[in-house]
């Protein structure tokens, strides 16, 4: 912050959502929003790093030689092994009634220029890919061939706008070969793959830019983007 390097901590838990605490001035900052909300950096926010959620399947196949980090021996015993099914009991703080979507239904919450919108998880699963557009932006969200990792791009190829389609999926082809999974693009006829990058086709070499997204609850999202509008297809 302000070329100043910040060490932080947990520091408790606000509404389910984690509140962490940086040894260097003791503010107090929010985890959805990087934003300070007490203490002498109020008010700051940090600067979000593009970061994926995929099954280590897909990432192992994109990054076979990458690393991981391994646990701390000992550790060990104090990790949480599986902590949703307990969070899950606990009661939701805030509630928004009037809206079609449950406390702890899942979405992929994204902001654009201070626009935010939330995908309810089940629609866009099934509408994969979503081609949409938030304060006049177009975006491209897309379910990767695992049917569990996900991503946004911003649906331009050259500056202009574009539509995309699936053309293959987990089917199998005529030969019982396992079909690979394509995105095409309407303007040009390129395949893209799920990093967003062109494999043939006028475009090849060409890479989609990424848009920063969350997998959240919906009364997460909503707690602190309480204007955002919710996809519709």
């Amino acid at each position: 912050m302000n070329g100043r390097v910040l060490h932080f901590y947990l520091a408790g838990i606000n509404n389910q959502n984690f509140l962490m605490r940086d040894k260097e001035t003791g503010s107090w900052w929010q985890q959805i929003t990087g934003k300070a909300i007490y203490g002498p950096l109020q008010g700051a926010t940090l600067e979000l790093v593009l970061s994926d959620e995929l099954t280590f399947g897909e990432w192992k196949s994109e990054f076979p030689s990458g690393r991981v980090l391994a646990p701390v021996a000992k550790y060990t015993k104090e990790y949480e092994p599986n902590w949703e099914p307990e969070v899950a009991k606990l009661p939701v703080v805030v509630s928004f009634p009037g809206t079609e979507l449950k406390s702890r239904d899942v979405v992929v919450g994204l902001t654009v220029n201070g626009v935010a919108r939330a995908y309810p998880w089940e629609a866009f699963a099934k509408q994969s890919p979503v081609v949409d557009h938030v304060n006049g932006t177009p975006l491209l969200l897309v379910l990767g061939p695992d049917g569990k990792s996900f991503r946004v791009f911003l649906s331009r190829i050259d500056g202009r706008d574009a539509e995309f389609f699936l053309q293959g999926d987990d089917t199998t082809d005529t030969s019982g070969e396992k079909k690979a999974w394509t995105l095409v693009d309407a303007s040009t006829a390129s395949q893209w793959n799920f990093q967003g990058c062109a494999t043939s086709g006028p475009a090849q070499g060409k890479c989609l830019d990424r848009i920063p997204a969350l997998k959240d609850y919906w009364f997460d999202w909503r707690n602190y983007h309480p204007d955002t509008t919710v996809y519709k297809h």
